[in-house]
């Protein structure tokens, strides 16, 4: 399974129910399982980002749909790219003309 960092902003809803955050995180927990991924963690963090959340799953379009069923709910936004592990980065350099 490919891993995926999202980089999560609360919007004025979510940090006005800042305190029903740690649910929201296990309801995305139970929606990234039943797609068939894992939660890997998640970070409240200091600067540009509230959140950073790791999770595995089988491909893009299951971690497009999970974003924008998150987003939908209206308390958070997200920016999530694909983080290669390091055996995969040094596979991917490996391949370098």
């Amino acid at each position: 399974m490919a891993t995926y960092m999202s980089f999560v902003k609360w919007t004025d809803q979510g940090i006005k129910n800042a305190k029903d955050a740690p649910k929201r995180l296990d309801a995305f927990e139970a929606a990234v399982k039943v797609a068939g991924g894992k939660l890997k963690d998640a970070y409240l963090v200091t600067g540009e980002y509230d959140l950073i959340v790791i999770t595995e799953a089988p491909n893009d379009e299951v971690v497009a749909r999970l974003s924008l069923a998150t987003a939908m709910q209206g308390n958070v936004r997200t920016v999530t790219s694909r983080a290669f592990t390091r055996e995969e980065m040094t596979k991917i350099i490996a391949g370098l003309p």
